[in-house]
């Protein structure tokens, strides 16, 4: 009944949800160890504004490195109300990294294993996801981006030591926002 009065109140752009702000936190960062925090603002009946950092400060055993921070701004657009349902979306990222020693099955650099990046990346892309109710407060949402990412870097000639080799840019299409996030809804 719920989907049907969504439905209705779609085609009259009359929203059922009264909510306006959530605090977040993307699973699939934490268990890669990396800190981060989201908020989500509501802008209209349709529209919101979800801002997330994340930061990943440490180095692992056999000198590992997964260093990076990161800024994601994104804008949202509801299909039926915002903090509820289908969104689709377009978002802007940026940071810096410090990388080595690791194996990535897709991304900027091939060599991960044998050589050390440091530098700063830029891009953007777009967004689809799915929000579900989980309670009064309590909500999960999946999201995945594509887009594309420019990183500059300086590369070191292995993990451990710091001999430089060069600098250079890269371009990625691809990924570029992989999230499942457990979501506290403020009133």
């Amino acid at each position: 009944m719920r989907k049907i009065f969504c439905v209705l109140f779609l085609l009259v752009g009359v929203s059922l949800s009264a909510q306006n702000l959530a605090v977040k936190t993307n699973l699939l960062y934490d268990a890669s160890s990396t800190i981060n925090l989201g908020t989500e603002i509501g802008l209209s009946p349709k529209w919101t504004l979800d801002l997330s950092a994340n930061y990943n400060g440490w180095t692992f055993s056999e000198n590992k490195k997964w260093k990076h921070w990161m800024a994601q701004p994104e804008a949202r657009y509801w299909l039926c109300e915002k903090f509820n349902g289908h969104f689709v979306g377009a978002h802007l990222l940026g940071g810096q990294y410090n990388w080595g020693g690791i194996k990535l099955p897709f991304g900027l650099f091939d060599d991960l294993e044998k050589h050390r990046y440091e530098g700063w990346y830029a891009g953007g892309g777009l967004v689809y996801g799915y929000q579900w109710l989980l309670g009064k407060r309590w909500s999960i949402e999946a999201a995945i981006g594509v887009g594309y990412v420019r990183a500059h870097y300086d590369k070191y000639e292995c993990v451990h030591c710091g001999e430089w080799l060069g600098s250079g840019n890269r371009n990625y299409f691809g990924v570029t926002k992989a999230a499942v996030s457990l979501i506290y809804i403020i009133k």
